[in-house]
């Protein structure tokens, strides 16, 4: 790695050698999030050819159900990337695959907590109003879809194993493969067999664990002789301050995710909502496809960060900082314009129906901006993460989405009847203002004590030590 402050290279000889770091993370993890993201969609795909009651059932699971139990899960296994990331970066191989074990405990112990919500999804569909034929089925595919559940809790921390080495291009081929393996075992279970929900629901969980059989197998299998270990019962000792970390990662990561799903919810109750409703989802689609490319740099800065805090290097954190901001931000305004310029394009990739076509395009303004700020807020998060800020951040979230953000798209979109433009205003403002606080706690980091904290971490191998917080680094 090349250090900025090391002065043996020029600038601009090294900001090159940084925008191929951070690429050499973020484009396998866009692949890798672009694989696994189309599984769930091949499995939406063969469950259409069933019937609407069973496309409909499957769509709440892996949007509500699921969802909720992947952005958690994914959380937890995200205090990986502070503590692996700075440990590498620290020279502390060995203390990865011990990080990894504690992971794999905290998340499956998470995975059996959210255990009754997959039983249950049923009767809970029930109670928020849902069609009791559509939540019958949901609940019972649900049922049989509980091991993805634990798969998950098995795969996030060993993508932050792979990820704090930079070691990414080998998760993607396995997702590749199992997209493919996962199309051809539902032509054959789902379409030629005709297994229907329960075959689709068998073969997601094979897909999902031929994805932690095939990482496993890597890591176990030499590839990282120094990292891997075996297992150890060090995994179970300080696990108390790995699950502070782990939930302040959660929290953080799902107050993210769950502010657009409470945004649709919110233009779900206009009255006539079916336009309305159409019209954001697919403004929705297109910004979450962006926001793939910015997950991307939120992992590799993430690790660019732990990295080079962990190794003492101050200046060069800040350095990564400022070139992932720059690099995405501009792939961001390239998604801007285009956006711009197809707004009235774009739209008829979902429908041909002329007054959701035009209530789609008028959002195209508002969809613009939010794909503009969403190319710099993620960066944002993952040097948060990276860094150790969690709570922090949490904390911020909370106060810019929901105490600012959600209550000013109910009163613009209901009070002022602003309808679905209304909303969209209001969660842009508390995106707004999220990121500018972002922006003001980076100004003021003084990056010499975040990398004398990254050494406490990894000499604490992030158990007992009572994390810091951001104010008592300034």
């Amino acid at each position: 790695m090349v250090a900025p402050e090391a002065g043996t290279v020029g600038r601009r000889k090294t900001w090159a050698d940084e925008c191929k770091n951070l690429w050499q993370i973020a484009g396998p993890v866009i692949l890798t999030g672009v694989f696994q993201f189309l599984i769930e969609f091949v499995t939406a795909a063969f469950v259409g050819h069933i019937g609407k009651v069973e496309l409909a059932a499957v769509s709440i699971v892996n949007g509500v159900i699921e969802g909720l139990a992947y952005g958690l899960l994914l959380g937890m296994g995200s205090a990986l990337e502070t503590l692996c990331g700075q440990a590498v970066g620290a020279g502390q191989l060995h203390t990865l695959g011990v990080y990894m074990q504690r992971s794999w405990i905290v998340c499956l112990a998470t995975s059996a907590a959210l255990l009754p919500l997959y039983v249950f999804t049923g009767p809970i569909l029930r109670l928020l109003r849902q069609s009791p034929a559509i939540s019958a089925v949901a609940g019972r595919y649900a049922r049989w879809c509980v091991p993805q559940l634990f798969a998950y809790a098995v795969n996030f921390p060993m993508q932050k194993f792979y990820q704090a080495q930079s070691r990414v291009w080998v998760m993607t081929l396995i997702s590749g493969a199992a997209l493919a393996a996962h199309a051809l075992l539902n032509w054959l279970v789902v379409a030629r067999l005709g297994r229907g929900l329960v075959g689709a629901a068998m073969v997601g969980n094979v897909s999902w664990w031929l994805i932690n059989a095939a990482q496993f197998a890597y890591v176990v299998g030499g590839s990282f002789p120094e990292a891997w270990t075996g297992f150890s019962r060090k995994a179970f000792s300080s696990l108390a301050g790995f699950v502070r970390l782990s939930l302040a990662s959660a929290v953080m990561l799902c107050l993210e995710m769950w502010y657009y799903t409470a945004v649709l919810i919110l233009v779900g109750c206009l009255k006539n909502p079916e336009i309305q409703v159409g019209a954001v989802s697919i403004c929705m689609n297109y910004n979450m496809w962006t926001l793939m490319v910015s997950v991307g740099f939120n992992a590799a800065v993430s690790v660019r960060v732990a990295n080079e805090l962990g190794a003492k290097h101050p200046k060069a954190a800040k350095f990564s900082v400022v070139v992932a901001v720059v690099t995405s931000a501009a792939i961001g305004l390239i998604f801007t314009l285009v956006t711009l310029l197809a707004r009235k394009q774009l739209p008829r990739l979902f429908t041909d129906d002329g007054l959701l076509v035009k209530e789609t395009a008028k959002l195209g303004y508002l969809l613009a901006a939010t794909i503009s700020l969403n190319s710099i807020q993620p960066v944002l998060s993952g040097v948060a993460i990276g860094a150790g800020w969690q709570s922090l951040v949490a904390f911020v979230n909370i106060g810019s989405y929901y105490l600012v953000g959600l209550p000013l798209a109910a009163v613009f979109g209901f009070k002022l009847k602003l309808n679905a433009t209304g909303i969209w205003v209001g969660m842009l403002i508390g995106t707004i203002l999220q990121t500018i606080i972002l922006v003001v706690i980076l100004f003021r980091t003084k990056w010499e004590k975040e990398a004398m904290l990254a050494e406490e971490r990894v000499r604490a191998w992030g158990g007992n030590l009572e994390l810091p917080t951001i104010q008592e680094t300034r």
